[in-house]
């Protein structure tokens, strides 16, 4: 029995827990300040032109209007979304090796990844040639040095 929901978010260092804030910053201003501005908007504009008496209200105010807006929303429509929460549970040592598997039998298959091999062989192979090249460059280089050094 495979897994096919494996998720793993890891974040490591400094470095990874600024990028984990940027990105739950982005998400808040994405889906609460954002539409909570453009409510305070609306309701500012439909304030002046229809009803001079009811207050204008600001950017807090915009937002719990659109958590008032999102909540009814979930509540009262059709589909119900349910959200669970529970710990991962780990792999055993036979999801373990079939994923592996997979994956050695995805890369053996995948066309790029075995074009990129070969180019990195032949680079090896090229690198190879020149250090023995060079090898043997130096080595007549010093033996006709020994050479001059006995004349």
């Amino acid at each position: 029995v495979m897994k096919n929901n494996l998720n793993v978010i890891q974040i490591r260092g400094l470095r990874g827990l600024i990028f984990a804030v940027m990105i739950g910053c982005c998400l808040v201003a994405g889906f609460v300040v954002f539409p909570g501005w453009l409510c305070m908007q609306i309701w500012n504009a439909l304030e002046k032109s229809f009803a001079p008496m009811v207050p204008m209200i600001g950017i807090y105010q915009g937002i719990v209007l659109w958590a008032i807006i999102a909540i009814s929303y979930m509540l009262f429509r059709k589909n119900k979304v349910v959200i669970c929460f529970k710990s991962p549970e780990g792999l055993s040592e036979d999801e373990l090796k079939s994923i592996f598997t997979d994956v050695k039998r995805q890369a053996q298959t995948d066309a790029i990844i075995q074009a990129m091999k070969k180019a990195r062989e032949a680079e090896l192979k090229t690198e190879n040639k020149d250090i023995k090249t060079e090898f043997i460059e130096s080595k007549n280089i010093e033996s006709k040095d020994s050479t001059h050094d006995s004349i």
